[in-house]
């Protein structure tokens, strides 16, 4: 682990991250020892450093640091955190602060073969996504949501939970960003109020453009969810889980999904993707 470039577990109690969850991360999958889709994360990253108004560390830094952390790492996760920094007690941003980054690498986890082969089983959280447009897409630090929701499952029987906002509207997983097949269209929750914008969500969009899918960004209730054709989940690190079942309800893996994932195998070097188009 690497706080601000030196290798420490140590961090200042008063850094803003700890105190208010003041700051962002992001998930980054490494393979072979290079960071995946590090342009995606770094953008999103400034994104959300804008919108917070966190001094965004140097990406060039934020690379060397990540290449020393992750070259002798065929397969890890990295997990890049800043946050504002230490400051005083209470809520206002303190006139000068120095951004803490921290650098962080863990195992990569193993995930079931089943995953991308036969697809997952999802529910539905009765835990909701509060609705705020200054903090939806960013990946802040700030996940008690997310954490209440995956604990309204254990074991094995449930692979993914489902999210909705307060109005009732699917936007997407615990981890994960949702997609639906619709009289082949490919339609994924808008997320302008709350929820996160995967950059694995951001690929999926930019591919099936590319393959002449038509995609759209919109509203989607549960009734919806439950009556389309196919469905999948995405993040960085699994790329793409077809849904099997949710609510005793069967998906099928249609042209569009294949399609995709064809050309996801070629981008994320999962081999295990690989097998359910045959």
């Amino acid at each position: 682990m690497l706080i601000n470039g030196i290798a420490t577990e140590q961090l200042q109690a008063t850094d803003r991250g700890l105190q208010y969850g003041d700051g962002l991360f992001e998930t980054v999958a490494v393979v072979d020892g290079q960071p995946r889709l590090w342009a995606e994360h770094m953008a999103r990253l400034a994104c959300g450093c804008q919108r917070l108004q966190i001094p965004l560390p140097d990406s060039a830094l934020l690379l060397q640091e990540t290449q020393q952390l992750c070259a002798d790492q065929p397969r890890a996760i990295l997990k890049i955190i800043v946050t504002r920094g230490s400051g005083g007690r209470g809520y206002r941003i303190p006139e000068t602060t120095e951004a803490t980054r921290l650098l962080a690498i863990y195992p990569w986890p193993a995930y079931p073969d089943s995953h991308y082969q036969q697809g997952i089983t999802l529910m539905v959280c009765h835990t909701r996504l509060g609705c705020n447009p200054a903090l939806a897409g960013i990946k802040h630090l700030n996940r008690l949501e997310q954490v209440l929701a995956r604990s309204e499952w254990q074991g094995s029987d449930i692979d993914e939970g489902i999210m909705r906002d307060l109005h009732g509207d699917v936007i997407e997983g615990t981890m994960s960003n949702l997609f639906i097949v619709e009289d082949e269209i490919l339609i994924t929750p808008d997320l302008t109020q709350c929820g996160v914008n995967g950059v694995m969500r951001e690929r999926v969009l930019a591919l099936a453009a590319e393959l002449g899918i038509t995609t759209r960004v919109e509203s989607v209730s549960l009734a919806r969810l439950k009556a389309a054709s196919a469905c999948f989940v995405t993040n960085s690190i699994i790329g793409l889980w077809p849904v099997r079942a949710l609510d005793g309800i069967n998906y099928e893996q249609g042209k569009i999904m294949h399609d995709l994932i064809e050309a996801l195998v070629q981008i994320l070097d999962e081999p295990r993707l690989a097998t359910i188009t045959s």
